[in-house]
């Protein structure tokens, strides 16, 4: 069998273009040593067959085909637990035998986006689908639905496709030495890297050179795909992550080379930023965010640019949306806005530059092409804490810590939630306790949601055939509503006319 599986994996590098049947001998031969054997226990390798010919009832997917040849690894004792951790890092070795060289894989980006950048990054995410670096499975098991909500549909999302932390893979990795290679999972090392218990595998990850303002950045794909074609644009070298004009003009150099893409920047302070800070990245891709579709609710317009449209956002964080054709008048008045953000101070509203030496104010800002004109929003953020939120004022309060606790970064701020996948089974639990008119504070699995559940069943009349489609619609509410609480000026009187006080504050500057 192990023969077979070998057989219908090379097959299907060859059909997905990976491997020339040219090839395939020698791609057997590779597997063969990555799987300990010396013999191929199939029908004699034909470099010239035709694909065609190797098709069939008996066609299994690749998924299967690698989880046929990772039992063999386990039960020969090539891997040593039969855990997740051990039978990824396995799998993509396997995978690295398929995948070309990083050369190949640039010259092939290149010579298509000579034709057209959309044809480049069609082949490109096409290309890391078929190596598995994207698992397609693991990324059909996501639970997505959208809510409306008063800024338009919110895209929900229980993330089932990143892998669990594996308790044996930690318990081996504390028995590593330490190592600083790759310095993080961004770096350009990783590419063909072997991987180790704390570390992903990555010999079928390729990246492509890209050029932002005069600088050497890479474009790569999202293993993880939260959304269409997730795009993750690094800077070459391991440097922090910074918002500044630099930052604005790669975000705008990016997408006048790729206008069918967004892309974006997570802030770059803690707990208003995203997961990873000390490696200078972008996200993109091909989505349209709710954000995206949200309105200019009020136009603003700022001393010395009168050129640009400006305005504030109708959406549940702190907006301001520039447009025009001109990068280099956006990056000035980016700019402009960001160094006063940096520096303000309004107590009334309960902003502060700084507290003890320690900055609080920064911007999650994204860029995009539309209607052949350049858009940038600029969130304003704050990460300042306090006694009664001691994780963050702008961040969500605790009463909808049992839905989202985690930070608000890039992804979640444009309306699109990643809820950890606890809340799968959790919510399954609640579902059937609400239809049944029980109680969820009876239950561990739910009882941190019980106060959450009680208004739920005050509000509705809950039977089996609503309950999923009403629980779905609260998650996406209080997802809604978790944005509302990182917003730096609310929605209400008050926080309209502290945000006035802050655009009047930036035209004061820009009138100087």
């Amino acid at each position: 069998m192990t023969g077979k599986y070998i057989d219908k994996l090379v097959t299907y590098g060859i059909r997905k273009g990976l491997i020339s049947p040219l090839d395939r001998t020698y791609t057997i031969n590779r597997l063969l040593e990555v799987l300990g054997l010396d013999f191929f226990d199939c029908e004699p390798a034909d470099n010239t067959f035709d694909v065609s010919d190797r098709g069939g009832e008996d066609d299994i997917s690749l998924p299967e085909i690698l989880n046929g040849l990772t039992d063999f690894a386990y039960e020969t004792g090539l891997i040593p637990e039969n855990t997740v951790t051990y039978r990824d890092l396995f799998d993509t070795r396997l995978m690295g035998c398929l995948t070309p060289r990083p050369g190949e894989v640039i010259e092939k980006f290149d010579l298509l986006r000579g034709q057209s950048p959309e044809k480049a990054t069609d082949w490109f995410y096409s290309f890391c689908c078929n190596t598995n670096y994207i698992r397609l499975d693991r990324i059909a098991r996501d639970v997505r639905w959208k809510t409306p909500t008063p800024y338009g549909e919110m895209d929900i999302t229980i993330n089932l496709s990143k892998p669990e932390k594996d308790p044996v893979a930690i318990a081996a990795a504390l028995k590593l030495p330490s190592s600083s290679y790759p310095k993080c999972q961004l770096c350009r090392e990783n590419e063909g890297y072997a991987g180790r218990v704390n570390h992903p595998a990555r010999q079928n990850h390729r990246m492509i050179p890209i050029t932002l303002d005069g600088e050497a950045w890479y474009l790569q794909y999202s293993p993880y795909v939260y959304y269409n074609e997730h795009c993750i644009v690094l800077n070459s070298k391991h440097t922090p992550m910074r918002i500044d004009r630099s930052c604005f003009c790669k975000l705008l150099d990016f997408v006048r080379q790729f206008p069918h893409y967004f892309v974006g920047s997570n802030a770059d302070l803690p707990i208003v930023g995203g997961s990873i800070l000390t490696h200078d990245h972008f996200q993109g891709g091909r989505y349209t965010f709710p954000m995206e579709t949200a309105p200019i609710e009020r136009e603003l317009v700022f001393e010395g640019y009168d050129d640009i449209k400006a305005g504030i956002v109708k959406w549940p964080l702190s907006t301001i949306r520039l447009v025009s054709t001109s990068t280099d008048r956006l990056v000035d008045l980016a700019d402009s806005i960001l160094t006063a953000w940096r520096g303000y101070t309004d107590e009334e509203a309960f902003i502060f530059a700084e507290t003890n030496g320690e900055p609080h104010n920064t911007i999650t800002p994204i860029a995009r092409m539309r209607n052949g004109k350049y858009e940038l929003d600029l969130i304003l953020r704050s990460n300042i804490t306090s006694d009664e939120h001691p994780l963050g004022v702008y961040h969500p309060h605790s009463e909808i810590h049992h839905i989202k606790k985690e930070n608000i970064g890039l992804i979640e701020a444009m309306g699109l939630a990643v809820l950890p996948s606890r809340l799968k089974e959790e919510l399954s639990v609640l579902s059937e306790i609400l239809a049944a008119g029980g109680d969820p504070g009876a239950d561990e699995r739910t009882a941190h949601h019980a106060e959450w559940a009680e208004r739920i069943a005050a509000k509705y009349r809950i039977t089996n055939e609503n309950v999923d489609r009403i629980l779905k619609s609260e998650v996406g509410k209080t997802f809604s509503e978790g944005l509302e609480h990182c917003a730096v000026f609310k929605r209400t009187s008050d926080g309209v006319e502290a945000f006035d006080r802050f655009i009047n504050h930036v035209n004061r500057r820009n009138s100087k």
